[in-house]
């Protein structure tokens, strides 16, 4: 190295560039029609991978970014004796790993893991616990009041509620989980791990049907009904109003780890899973008729006369008609870790959903699904956790900052 000459900094997408230009180089040099097919997936995969989510914003980016291929939701705890102060302290190292993170940038003491990958629509997305609230000696918001019990609840406390909730989503696994590395790495003497799942959906662009909405593993389009942004309401629905202040503009996350009984649910016909749902496996259209976004008819029947929605469809029984308006913003990723020592798969849901207020949302929801809803039969809810998710930064402050900076 000459004299002056400063050593050139390598990042993530720098590397990137870097790899790209020589695929490109590789793909240009090869015959036939194998290259064309490697040069069209290589540049699929830099679009993909080249997507960025800006994390500042009046939101969290997770709650209205579009679904992720992965998405791992960890519960920290902090340690004993924790004060406002170190909260804080880990809050503004974890704001500014996470505006690195999200941008494809490592972090201080970055291990390497995710050199060459591009941020791929990463998403990091924070959320307080009423424990940590209650450590702190802070009031607790009553929509963070503990969710009651359920018919049919398996709770695992071992997995269930938590300090601090994160939420972290992209298109490239290696990305989630570097980025959870990153922020563990971070915390280290504040806070660990209580307990972390992951999921998946289709990354997109995979599907001949180029649906939007994922498919879980009961083979169902997922979210077809979910409130959409401009929808009248919306963000009296999903946004946390003016009191508490430091939560104005933020959210309410609830977090259900469901098991699917998919050996039962796959014994039934076609026909009967449609019944049980109220929609077509297909298309996803409501069995009212129409298409997968059809507003469904709840009063229409069929030729002899049944309603064809039925009364214990999962449609009807979720319906904001039929729970006084409750509603909820849904985010899912499925699971698969295996099979149980009876056989059976160890599969299912990880239920996310963003709401103004539990108590008038999910709860209200989940009460009327948990006595008439006849999907409740072919699921287990297995771990719960609910966590104030506060508004967005600036690009100058800091998750929590207007609860903290208070205390």
């Amino acid at each position: 190295m000459s004299a002056g000459k400063q050593p050139r900094r390598f990042t993530r997408r720098g590397l990137l560039a870097m790899t790209s230009a020589a695929g490109v180089a590789a793909a240009a040099g090869a015959v036939g029609g194998d290259a064309a097919t490697s040069m069209v997936g290589g540049e699929r995969a830099r679009q993909l991978g080249g997507r960025h989510v800006p994390f500042d914003g009046a939101h969290q980016a997770g709650i209205l970014a579009p679904p992720a291929a992965n998405g791992w939701f960890a519960a920290f705890d902090t340690r004993p004796g924790i004060t406002a102060r170190q909260v804080a302290a880990l809050m503004r190292a974890w704001t500014r790993d996470a505006r690195l993170l999200t941008s494809g940038e490592p972090v201080a003491g970055d291990d390497g893991m995710a050199l060459g990958h591009a941020p791929s629509s990463l998403t990091i997305t924070v959320g307080f616990g009423a424990s940590l609230l209650r450590k702190l000696n802070a009031p607790v918001p009553a929509e963070l009041s503990a969710i009651p019990p359920f018919p049919r609840d398996r709770l695992d406390e071992r997995r269930s509620d938590g300090d601090i909730g994160v939420l972290l989503a992209a298109d490239d696994a290696i990305v989630v989980a570097h980025a959870l590395r990153a922020l563990t790495r971070t915390a280290r003497g504040t806070a660990g791990v209580r307990w972390q799942m992951s999921g998946f959906n289709a990354v997109s662009g995979v599907s001949v049907a180029r649906e939007a909405t994922p498919r879980n593993l009961m083979g169902q389009l997922d979210g077809s009904g979910n409130p959409k942004p401009g929808d009248p309401g919306f963000e009296a629905h999903v946004f946390a109003g003016a009191d508490p202040v430091w939560m104005r503009g933020g959210s309410y996350l609830v977090f259900r780890r469901i098991r699917m009984l998919l050996d039962p649910w796959d014994t039934l016909s076609r026909g009967r899973q449609e019944q049980i749902i109220g929609r077509r496996k297909d298309t996803g259209a409501p069995l009212s008729g129409g298409a997968e976004f059809t507003a469904f008819d709840l009063d229409k029947q069929n030729p002899d006369g049944g309603l064809a929605i039925g009364p214990g469809a999962h449609i009807r029984q979720a319906a904001p008609v039929s729970n006084a308006g409750a509603t909820i913003l849904r985010k899912g990723f499925s699971y698969f870790d295996g099979y149980r020592a009876d056989g059976t798969p160890d599969a299912g849901l990880l239920f996310l959903a963003f709401q103004k207020d539990p108590r008038d949302g999910f709860t209200r929801i989940q009460q009327r699904l948990a006595m008439a809803d006849e999907l409740s039969r072919f699921i287990v809810h297995e771990s719960n956790a609910l966590f104030a998710v506060p508004p967005g930064t600036d690009g100058h402050g800091y998750l929590g900052q207007g609860l903290l900076d208070a205390l």
